[in-house]
């Protein structure tokens, strides 16, 4: 089984899942440049000494997964992943050490991951789109399905799990984000989810510091839709693939300044 040393840049926000117990899709960037993603990893379950963090380091064994077709999906050995250092810094503002590294094989639109996809089953990438006209939101069912919950909870009483035994809170929201391509392939603005853990994590403190449901959305919106795609950056999204389904996603977002220097070479010379 390979060893591989990823920096972390995408966590999803946890769903129960009948296969793998709870699901968090964790993807990064290998030390070649390369995209990779990683399930399943049980997050809330691992010791605190193993729970990553966005741009950290980490290193484990693993193999390609065998029911996923997705080029970039492994399967990794929880009981081999260690975390290294501490995670980049954007030092006062400066994101050019993680840019280097996360933008080092970017794509130009989204249409262009489109053809990467029928070429060679491309199914996660980052670009920058040429305008965002929106972050919609939608109310959403506030409660998992019945049957996948019931499954969940009986998995967990049955392996005695003391740090997460109850299932992740459901977020009652669904955040979508309206943009353009600078792609003359872009004839129509798309429209895509995003499933980002942060804009669940953020969501949910507010909601704990006492907002209520409808404000704390909008508050969410502010900060994804004003902050991170504001004039003074140069912002990104981290797009993938659903599983068996050739549907893209928002998985994540990249929004340095506008003053930090983007490269052109992969180089880890730092």
């Amino acid at each position: 089984m390979p060893t591989f040393k990823v920096l972390i840049t995408v966590k999803t926000y946890p769903v129960p899942s009948k296969t793998y117990d709870e699901l968090v899709c964790t993807a990064g960037v290998t030390e070649e440049g390369d995209f990779i993603r990683l399930y399943p990893i049980n997050f809330r379950d691992l010791p605190y000494s193993k729970q990553y963090q966005k741009y950290q380091w980490i290193q484990f064994d693993a193999e390609k997964h065998a029911s996923d077709p997705r080029k970039e999906s492994f399967r990794p050995n929880e009981n081999t992943l260690i975390t290294i250092g501490k995670p980049i810094p954007t030092n006062k503002g400066n994101w050019s050490e993680r840019s280097k590294i996360v933008l080092a094989k970017k794509s130009a639109s989204l249409e262009e991951l489109y053809e990467k996809q029928k070429l060679d089953n491309t199914s996660l990438g980052i670009f920058r789109p040429r305008e965002v006209f929106d972050l919609e939101i939608k109310p959403d069912n506030p409660e998992w399905k019945p049957s996948a919950l019931a499954e969940l909870k009986q998995q967990r009483i049955w392996e005695n799990r003391s740090k997460s035994l109850e299932p992740p809170r459901k977020m009652p929201w669904k955040f979508i984000y309206h943009f353009s391509c600078d792609d003359a392939r872009c004839k129509n603005n798309h429209k895509m989810q995003i499933i980002d853990w942060e804009i669940g994590a953020l969501y949910w403190n507010l909601i704990d510091k006492g907002t209520l449901p409808d404000e704390a959305a909008q508050l969410v919106k502010q900060k994804f839709f004003e902050e991170i795609f504001a004039t003074t950056r140069n912002s990104y999204f981290f797009v993938g693939t659903v599983s068996h389904y050739p549907t893209w996603i928002i998985i994540g977002t990249f929004w340095p300044l506008k003053l930090t220097m983007e490269p052109t070479l992969f180089n880890l010379d730092w």
